[in-house]
């Protein structure tokens, strides 16, 4: 074999080397492309099941949940404010610290931390906490101080509450009844599956415990 020949069979081995890596490059690029693209359809999949299996109806619910606790906290806040302006008006006509201020002061700064909370059973055991307070004010003010029963503010901030409480409970049940489909709905199959996935968790209805059922005893026979 003369040099020449030599020549070109080096010359078509190095060709061959190029020719080789080159279409071991394009097979792998074309398999990193297959793969990318499996996993965007298996994506596309796995968000096309979800929605079949309920994601949006469920989001759509937990967010109609989180609404509806917020107009109870909304009202509630707007009540704490006004036993805030009955309390100071109260004063106004008893001339002295009576010891149920310091009860319902302690109440309304109970209801403040469970609306920080964002926990709609606390909310519920501080509301209750509250009206038990309020019912002792009232009660006992009024048989200390009859003019308060003709005293404008006092029956106007009277009114107001009175609205407000009512409010309150249609709020509350509009709040429940939201829940009560929201956590009926991630329970059912394949429901259930979505939400797990997801992390839907069940919602807490705005019940007071046994416990804040108990108002506290109050002798108003005592001066």
């Amino acid at each position: 074999m003369n040099n020449d020949e030599r020549i070109d069979q080096r010359s078509d081995a190095r060709d061959d080397e190029r020719t080789g890596g080159t279409l071991k490059g394009r097979r792998g690029a074309a398999g990193r492309g297959v793969v990318r693209r499996a996993g965007g359809v298996a994506a596309a999949l796995l968000l096309v099941t979800a929605t079949g299996c309920g994601y949006n109806t469920i989001q759509t619910l937990d967010e109609t949940s989180a609404a509806a606790q917020h107009n109870i906290e909304v009202q509630l806040q707007r009540r704490s404010d006004l036993i805030g302006n009955l309390v100071e008006t109260v004063k106004g006509q008893a001339k002295q610290e009576l010891d149920v201020f310091k009860g319902v002061a302690q109440a309304r700064a109970g209801l403040s931390d469970a609306l920080a909370s964002k926990d709609p059973q606390k909310e519920a055991d501080a509301n209750l906490a509250l009206s038990s307070q309020v019912t002792i004010l009232n009660k006992s003010v009024t048989e200390a101080y009859p003019q308060l029963k003709s005293d404008q503010a006092f029956l106007r901030l009277q009114d107001e509450l009175t609205g407000t409480e009512n409010r309150i409970a249609t709020a509350r049940t509009d709040y429940n009844q939201s829940v009560d489909a929201y956590n009926s709905y991630i329970r059912q199959f394949p429901q259930v599956l979505t939400a797990k996935v997801s992390g839907a968790k069940p919602r807490t209805y705005f019940t007071a415990t046994s416990a804040a059922q108990d108002a506290p005893k109050v002798d108003f026979s005592k001066p």
